[in-house]
């Protein structure tokens, strides 16, 4: 009886100790994102930030930083010099 109850508190434990994990998004339209670290070891990363400075601005009084975002989207490259001659 006794093993009974602590493998029914052992799996209560297990079930209840584990959090789904959520996906993080980065957006593509923002050059700058600012990673929060939460209480407990977990991060958060919010990439809505125009400039270092706007980024910088939201961080101050945070324990956080501002990040480069991997994932913009990077305007064409123009071609250097111009059309090439016959």
């Amino acid at each position: 009886m006794m093993r009974v109850l602590l493998f029914i508190l052992m799996a209560w434990i297990a079930v209840s100790a584990t959090t789904p994990a959520s996906a993080q998004r980065f957006s593509g339209n923002y050059p700058v994102c600012l990673q929060t670290w939460e209480w407990g070891g977990g991060t958060y990363i919010s990439c809505q930030y125009s400039s270092w400075e706007e980024c910088k601005a939201a961080a101050a009084g945070l324990s956080a930083m501002c990040l480069t975002n991997p994932y913009v989207q990077q305007r064409p490259s123009q071609p250097v010099g111009g059309p090439r001659p016959r």
